[in-house]
């Protein structure tokens, strides 16, 4: 198989340094590795593989001789470089939202819609970290009896947010508990010991972007535009791993006993799911993991063709590094580069 030189376009942030350490866990093949970033972090070292590589600044010469480039640097700077990248030959996998709704970019998990890789003209988008781990438990059950209705309420980790919202939550937790006064910088309130159900800016019709991208990612993603469906994403005070209680009307019934069953044999997905013994997916242990993880599977009460469920990942793993590395080896696998 023929090695590949990889860039990586924001290669400080969490998600960069995520890109790192998924390319070499799951031992991709690379002929060279080049880490970019902004003027501000350029010079800087990151350890790969025992060596040490030094953060360029990113340009437009950067993509010369690149055969795919992961992206995850912020929508503004996707929207400049990567049609600069695809000019040079140069495969985009983008993580920001800047191209996830455009009709003629395929918006990718591999899980659910691979097939779609093959029209992309030079940039992939990856969806956002809480349709992500949402298409994953989905798509296997909607194959089995077509879904009509989904209501998702997210409970999502400021990892979601960067590296300074990890910082500002340890922070205000020790001036919590040191019964000192807490003035918040990353998010509009105190998020240590609260929640707060805003997820970037608020909409017209109520809903935050967030919530949309949930909405319309998700009907993207699995080629069904006719999903009557509605979220609320909530941010809490967990470092890493994104939770979602998913309410889905099906078209016909379905038995938690069948589900459970669709899902264990489904790609990528773990099911926890044994109330006797208080077993079901939690944040602080699913971190660092590949799988989306399901549990709490039961009958909606409120109607007869419903289910609910409990849906857990690592945003920064499967909600953005791996995936887009999965498409980069769906790419590479299928030769549709």
């Amino acid at each position: 198989m023929k090695d590949f030189n990889v860039a990586i376009i924001g290669a400080t942030g969490l998600v960069g340094q995520e890109f790192i350490k998924v390319l070499g866990q799951r031992n991709f093949p690379m002929s060279s590795l080049h880490l970019f970033a902004s003027d501000r972090s350029a010079g800087r070292k990151l350890t790969v593989d025992d060596r040490e590589l030094e953060v360029k600044e990113t340009t437009q010469q950067s993509f010369d001789g690149m055969d795919i480039a992961l992206f995850s640097a912020g929508a503004e700077i996707s929207q400049h470089f990567s049609p600069i990248a695809a000019q040079a030959g140069t495969v985009v996998i983008d993580n920001s939202a800047a191209f996830r709704m455009d009709p003629e970019i395929p918006l990718v998990v591999p899980e659910v819609n691979a097939d779609d890789i093959k029209e992309h003209k030079g940039i992939i988008a990856n969806p956002n970290c809480s349709t992500i781990q949402l298409v994953v438990a989905l798509y296997p059950l909607h194959r089995a009896n077509p879904i009509k209705r989904l209501i998702v309420d997210s409970y999502q980790s400021v990892s979601g947010t960067g590296a300074a919202a990890l910082e500002e939550l340890s922070e205000q937790a020790r001036q919590v508990l040191e019964g000192r006064s807490v003035v918040p910088h990353v998010y509009p309130h105190q998020i240590a010991f609260n929640i707060l159900p805003e997820i970037d800016l608020f909409m017209d019709n109520g809903y935050t972007k967030e919530e949309w991208k949930v909405v319309e990612e998700t009907r993207k993603i699995m080629h069904a535009g006719d999903i009557a469906i509605s979220a609320t994403c909530a941010r809490v005070p967990v470092f890493i791993g994104h939770s979602e209680a998913v309410h889905i009307e099906f078209s016909e019934p379905m038995s938690p006993d069948t589900a459970r069953r669709i899902l264990a044999e489904a790609s990528g997905v773990k099911v926890l799911d044994d109330p006797n013994i208080s077993l079901y997916p939690q944040a602080w242990s699913v971190a660092g993991s590949d799988e989306v993880f399901v549990g709490r599977i039961r009958k909606d009460s409120s109607h007869d063709c419903g289910l609910a469920m409990w849906v857990v990942a690592d945003n920064l793993r499967k909600g953005a590094a791996l995936n887009a590395v999965q498409i980069a080896e769906t790419i590479i696998n299928r030769s549709w580069i």
